[in-house]
């Protein structure tokens, strides 16, 4: 049997037998790499073996690896394994990784695989990025200030590419921006990042959580990206719970707590002075003056968890000893990817905005705090969050509310309690796809008046309709634009 605890990149994984849960794009770049290492792997999904996933399969049986795709795959580990690596959105129940642990089998995801296999040689540090939204965001934001320091950066993890397969690059990079989820913290135990930030903790993902502590398992799973953290913990100070899984992690002496904000920041903080992104924190005259980032109009959206993202991206690599012309250029030179507060198209004075990337309450709200007057799309899988905050907060932004999706039943009783006055209309709930969208769209055009903007800002997750929020992103601007006709 195989010790798979005491190997690096650099070691023989001979005699280790791994399993792999999940086929997925990171569990493939897992059972990869470990083929690569000589461990012998066995891969188990229970999604059959089609398309994209049934030529990958094919190729790791050729390299010797044991594929079991399809119904009842993952239903038994193995007798002779020494290692499970599962997919981040495994819940612990799962009967494969309950016989692991009642077998005492280490059970790593792919992150802490990731920080095993790093190059002792050329250990590039981690700056690493979670939170409840705007975690994709931040770390793009992140990686391009970092290259446009001259910095040989990649992001990874939740975006990008699965980050053991950058991590195993034979070309080293200089440091790593990683997007972490709650699911991939809850399965690493000895990552330690360089500085790390939690943008902010809210509901979600909550029925993942329902036999895990609910709220408090999920805020403490974001709070383990603070562990073993060397320079500094991230924070937002407007959100105490932020502050508080500083508080509570157990950093390397002389990590330093950075607080970032949307007003006046106070030593050891960025913040913001009139239109003026500054830092308080990163500078020695930092107790009588800031030193100027940028401007909020240097941004590619002066919406408020834009300009949070922004402040979070620049600590880290304030952190990590960027410059300020560097943060600046950055800063300037950052496009958001497709379907974050994404303008489709502007008509009779109605602007119609794309924000399929809201897939929980949270993000839904700062999206709609953004706007005023909207017209609100939401609906889908609400994952068992409650919308009764969200809507007392942007009750006097609605213009009216077009709700589809399977829970959208569930929107519809938060906005009678607390927001009877504003219309509600449901629409395309027994489509799919374009079709959902064309009734969507149509509902919305009837509703919106000049001066308007539609926002589709779900609050909910996508694949009850789609496949992923891109595809209704996708969907809704294909509809938008077929009804503006541009």
């Amino acid at each position: 049997m195989g010790d798979p605890g005491r190997l690096g990149r650099h070691d023989s994984w001979e005699g280790v037998r791994a399993v792999v849960a999940g086929f997925g794009v990171s569990g493939f770049a897992a059972a990869d790499n470990l083929l690569h290492l000589g461990a012998a792997v066995t891969a188990l999904d229970e999604k059959p073996a089609e398309g994209e996933r049934a030529e990958k399969a094919q190729l790791l049986e050729v390299l010797g690896a044991k594929i079991r795709l399809g119904e009842g795959a993952t239903a038994t580990l193995p007798d002779d394994t020494d290692l499970l690596v599962t997919s981040p959105g495994w819940r612990p129940s799962a009967a494969l990784l309950a016989q692991a642990r009642d077998r005492g089998i280490p059970i790593w995801g792919e992150v802490e695989l990731a920080w095993r296999l790093r190059d002792p040689d050329h250990p590039a540090p981690w700056l690493a990025i979670t939170g409840t939204n705007g975690k994709t965001t931040t770390t793009e934001m992140l990686d391009t200030i970092l290259r446009t320091a001259g910095l040989r950066s990649v992001a990874v993890g939740n975006v990008g590419r699965p980050i053991v397969e950058a991590v195993m690059d034979p070309t080293p990079y200089d440091v790593f921006a990683v997007e972490l989820s709650s699911f991939q913290l809850h399965y690493t135990e000895s990552m330690a990042a360089e500085s790390a930030a939690v943008l902010n903790v809210a509901e979600d993902h909550l029925d993942w959580y329902d036999d895990l502590g609910g709220m408090a398992g999920y805020a403490a799973d974001k709070g383990r990206v603070f562990e073993r953290v060397s320079r500094a913990c991230v924070y937002n100070v407007a959100d105490e719970t932020t502050r508080r899984l500083v508080e509570e992690a157990d950093v390397v002496e002389g990590a330093r707590a950075i607080g970032f904000t949307l007003g006046m920041p106070g030593v050891g903080m960025l913040g913001v002075v009139e239109d003026i992104l500054v830092d308080r924190a990163f500078i020695e005259e930092r107790a009588t003056s800031a030193a100027e980032l940028c401007q909020i109009g240097d941004l590619a959206s002066p919406a408020p968890h834009f300009v949070q993202n922004a402040l979070a991206a620049a600590a880290l690599a304030r952190a990590h000893g960027v410059s300020q012309a560097a943060v600046r250029d950055g800063l300037r030179a950052f496009r958001p990817g497709g379907h974050r507060i994404t303008v489709v198209a502007e008509k009779d004075g109605v602007t119609w905005v794309d924000d399929s990337k809201a897939t929980n309450p949270h993000a839904a709200k700062s999206s709609l705090l953004a706007y005023d007057p909207v017209v609100w799309v939401a609906g889908g899988l609400a994952k068992g969050a409650t919308f009764d905050e969200l809507v007392e907060t942007v009750k006097g932004r609605l213009r009216a509310v077009v709700l589809t999706g399977r829970d959208r039943d569930v929107i519809a009783q938060a906005l009678a309690r607390h927001a009877p006055d504003v219309p509600v209309v449901t629409a395309g709930t027994s489509e799919t796809g374009v079709d959902v969208m064309r009734q969507v769209v149509a509902a919305a055009a009837g509703l919106a008046q000049p001066g308007d903007t539609v926002l589709m800002a779900p609050g909910c997750a996508s694949m009850d309709q789609f496949r992923d929020y891109a595809a209704r992103g996708d969907a809704f601007a294909a509809a938008v634009r077929e009804h503006t006709g541009h």
